[in-house]
Order: structure tokens, then C-alpha cells, then sequence
């Protein structure tokens, strides 16, 4: 009796392995969406909820029982200067990174004011409301938008009685969230500490640290009174982890500097890609170079340079580096802490500045990640503008941004249009060497040919019964090794 193949799912055609691995590239090459080997989103997504687990209890009266939920949060902003539109988008980023951060946003008050309120950031009377607003959504957190000195804090926390963090504590937060590596989590926890030295709060007399009597360690008379209060203890602790931290980066940033400086002596030209954060860089670099770094839809999803190398079409080796995302007013502390990080720009011979050509407000983070430059000492480098995102973005804002940036590289990493024009424009963009050399190279001399190939650039190559004939330009201390080869 036949059987037909629906009925024999056991049988199945023998494949050769070359066929599969065929199959599986060209399927990799005809998605759009494919962004490399995502090896680091394969990590995070690999721990998997299993349905039907839970152990709540329907009874909470019995024992203390507390469930992990979002932070509820209202979000609060000084509208200072700009256009309304500009106050929008600013608040809708602030929204966006206390969703990045864990929360979830019931309420947004902007108020217009020629500076923010010295006590209490926003008004006196707008206080009053803001308490209003956190009572009726039942909000157990307030989000300013801006950097609150300590007095503001203290001030609304103690009107509005709910938790009070300002922009800088959001994106602090964030940061702690996605650091990973052992120098990012250093840099992160320095930060985090620079910034809440100045925020301790004191409680009175009852954190003080008595020291009287024969508890004062024999000090008798005059020795009695007020020791090391809480706060000044806390203090103390916190200068002293900082200056630990600093110690461990200083050693990271060592080995950090024996990696640069091994690529500046092989004469390794260096591309950085930097931009806004959320913009496409790390897909960008997985379009250039198959990296499988982690590509999100989350603000600061890279945290952790990322540095690749490439081949030119003439041969020449360079490196691509992926860079931590910028945003508008970054901290000060997290500039600093991380220093080592972002001098990666610094020191780059290109930039390419990626822009996120579908954001309400591309011109606001081009402006934003420039004044990040020139905070780091990056200005003067060489930048070649990228749009990215072009397939999200309407035709309009397209032609107005061709208009406005008619030097600019109209891309989409998502589905790799304009990604053949980057990769030429990056290429000729590369420093040249500077020293042209003709000569005679003999054939068992391979090497130099090899090391040309890899730093130098061919003009012109001729094949001859005693060696290689090459017109070739090259860093002085090749041209020096060729010398001895020189033809006329």
C-alpha cells in the first residue's frame, strides 16, 4: 500500500551542507531587515518567560506581598526658549528616555518661563498644580527635563511628596542599565557618584556620630561634642570609591592606548561613527564591516565601543569604530567619566556623523552632536554627513535635507540602500599617504608588496622579469625601506 510524503514526515531529502549554508546566505541577503549576525541581541533575548509559572497569591492579607511593577511617572518641562514645536519634541524625547529607562509616563507639564524657578524649577503656583497632577494619575515619580541643583530637588520632593529626579539621573540610569563591560560599568558608576556627592542629603542630629565622656577615647575636657556626621561619612566613602574608579580606568585606558598605539605604528587609518543616540550607527557598522554588534530601537543601546577592521576596494586596511550615542544637554559628569571612550573621536582621521533623517527634528541633533565634538576636542576632525533612516522618512524632509546638506550621504541601513555610495565616499575620505615612490621591487620581496597593499596606494603596478615595477604612495617609513629599490 503507498503512502503518500504527507504521511511520512520522517522522510526527508538529503541536503549537502554546501547547499544549506547557500541558502541560508542568499535568504540573509534578500531580507531587508537583515543587520548581520546579531550575536549580542541573540544574548539578551536567549532568557525566555515560561507562561503558566506564577505563584501569586490571591490573598495578600496573610504576609507582605509586594509585586514588581513600572514606575509611574509625570514628566515636567521649562519651555525657556525656541518654538513650541521644538518644546514638543524635546518632551517627547524626555518621554522616550523614561521609557528606555522602565517607566511609564501617565502626564506631561510643560511651562513656559524665561528661566527655571531657582527654588522649585518650575513656579510656585505650578507646583500646587504639578501636586494636583501626581495625586489624580497616582504617580510615584517626577521627571524634570534639566540638570535640578540640590536645593530644587529637595524643595519639589518636599511639596510634590513623591520621588523628584531630574535629566540627568533618567540618563544615568539608563547608562547603569546597558553597561556591560568592566570599563563601562566603571565609567557609569563614576559618573553616578560624581553626581550624587552633591545631592546627599542630611536628616539631623540623628545621623550625627556622638563622641563625649569616656566614649571620646580619652580626650577629656574639650574633647567632647559633634564627631563625623552620616553625611560627611558618606562623603568620604564616595571620594574614595571615586578616586578607586579613576585608578581602574586609568589602567583600562593604558591597554587602551597599546591597541592605538599598535595601529598609529602600522599606519592603520581610523574611521569613528558617531551621531545621536538611536540614529543606526551599529547597524550602520554592521552594514560596513558584518560586525554582529547589537542593533535596538532604544535609546543608548551601545554603551561599548566597538572597533572593526575593513578593506578599501584599493586593498588598504582601516578600522570602523561605533561610538556611545550623544543626546541633547549630555551630562557633564558622563562627558567626563567617559573620556577614554569618547577621545576614540577625537583621534579618528574621519567621522561619519549619523543622522536619523526621520526624526521630527534632524537639524536639532546635528547641532547637538557637534557641541558634543567640540566639548571632546573633536571639531577639527574631517565629517562626512550621513542621513540614515531614508525609507522612514517623508519625500519632503528629504528634499529639504538634500537641499540644506547638498554634501550629504542619503542612506538606509535597514534595507542597504545608498550603502555602496557610504563605503566609496569613507574611502576617499581615508587619509593618503604622503611620499610617491617608483621602484623595482624584487619578487622574493612579497612582503613589501604585502604591507604596501595595506597602508600604502598603488598608482601603477608592472610585472617584469626581475621584480614588480610600482609607482605606489606610502608613509615616509616605508619609503624609506623602498629606497634601496628606487627606479628611475
Amino acid at each position: 500500500m503507498s503512502v503518500t510524503a504527507r504521511n511520512r514526515p520522517y522522510e526527508v531529502p538529503v541536503r549537502d551542507d554546501d547547499d544549506a549554508a547557500t541558502d541560508e546566505v542568499t535568504d540573509e541577503l534578500t531580507d531587508p531587515d537583515y543587520d548581520g549576525e546579531q550575536f549580542d541581541l541573540e544574548d539578551r533575548n536567549a532568557l525566555r518567560r515560561v507562561a503558566g509559572l506564577s505563584t501569586e497569591l490571591d490573598d495578600v492579607t496573610e504576609v507582605e506581598y509586594r509585586q514588581l511593577r513600572l514606575e509611574r511617572v509625570v514628566l515636567v518641562s521649562v519651555w525657556t526658549s525656541g518654538s513650541e514645536v521644538d518644546a514638543e519634541n524635546a518632551m517627547a524625547e524626555l518621554k522616550l528616555l523614561a521609557e528606555t529607562a522602565g517607566s511609564q509616563v501617565l502626564e506631561g507639564v510643560v511651562q513656559r518661563r524665561s528661566s527655571p524657578d531657582p527654588a522649585t524649577y518650575i513656579g510656585r503656583g505650578k507646583v500646587t498644580e504639578l501636586r494636583e497632577v501626581v495625586v489624580a494619575t497616582g504617580a510615584d515619580t517626577v521627571i524634570c527635563d534639566g540638570e535640578l541643583a540640590p536645593a530644587q530637588l529637595r524643595n519639589l520632593e518636599d511639596r510634590v511628596k513623591v520621588k523628584v529626579i531630574d535629566r540627568t539621573a533618567l540618563i544615568l540610569d539608563i547608562f547603569a542599565q546597558h553597561a556591560k563591560s568592566a570599563e563601562g560599568k566603571a565609567q557609569v558608576e563614576l559618573a553616578q557618584l560624581q553626581y550624587l556627592k552633591q545631592r546627599l542629603r542630611g536628616w539631623g542630629g540623628n545621623l550625627s556620630r556622638q563622641a563625649g565622656g569616656r566614649a571620646a577615647g580619652g580626650a577629656g575636657i574639650g574633647g567632647r561634642g559633634p564627631g563625623e556626621t552620616k553625611l560627611e561619612t558618606d562623603r568620604r566613602r564616595i571620594h574614595s570609591r571615586i578616586a578607586k574608579l579613576r585608578g581602574e580606568l586609568r589602567a583600562m585606558d593604558a591597554t587602551r592606548e597599546t591597541k592605538r598605539a599598535e595601529r598609529r605604528r602600522h599606519r592603520v587609518p581610523s574611521v569613528a561613527i558617531v551621531g545621536y543616540t538611536n540614529a543606526g550607527k551599529s547597524s550602520l557598522l554592521n552594514r560596513l564591516t558584518g560586525a554582529g554588534v547589537l542593533v535596538e530601537d532604544a535609546l543608548f543601546a551601545t554603551l561599548d565601543p566597538t572597533t572593526r577592521r575593513t578593506e578599501a576596494a584599493d586593498g588598504r586596511v582601516f578600522t570602523l569604530t561605533d561610538t556611545v550615542g550623544f543626546v541633547r544637554h549630555l551630562p557633564h559628569d558622563l562627558v567626563e567619566a567617559f573620556a577614554s571612550t569618547l577621545e576614540e573621536s577625537a583621534l579618528a582621521d574621519l567621522l561619519v556623523h549619523v543622522v536619523d533623517a526621520s526624526d521630527p527634528d534632524p537639524a536639532g541633533q546635528i547641532s547637538a552632536v557637534r557641541q558634543v565634538l567640540n566639548d571632546i576636542a573633536a571639531g577639527s576632525v574631517p565629517e562626512l554627513l550621513v542621513f540614515n533612516k531614508i525609507d522612514r522618512a517623508e519625500e519632503s524632509v528629504l528634499t529639504t535635507l538634500r537641499t540644506r546638506h547638498p554634501d550629504a550621504i542619503m542612506v538606509s541601513a535597514r534595507t542597504g540602500a545608498g550603502i555602496s555610495t557610504l563605503r566609496e565616499r569613507v574611502e576617499l575620505g581615508l587619509p593618503r599617504p604622503e611620499v610617491e615612490v617608483r621602484a623595482l621591487v624584487p619578487y622574493e620581496r612579497g612582503d613589501l608588496i604585502d604591507r604596501i597593499h595595506r597602508s600604502g596606494e598603488f598608482l601603477a603596478t608592472d610585472h617584469t622579469g626581475d621584480g614588480t615595477l610600482v609607482t605606489v604612495r606610502v608613509h615616509p617609513d616605508l619609503a624609506g625601506e623602498l629606497e634601496q629599490y628606487r627606479a628611475n
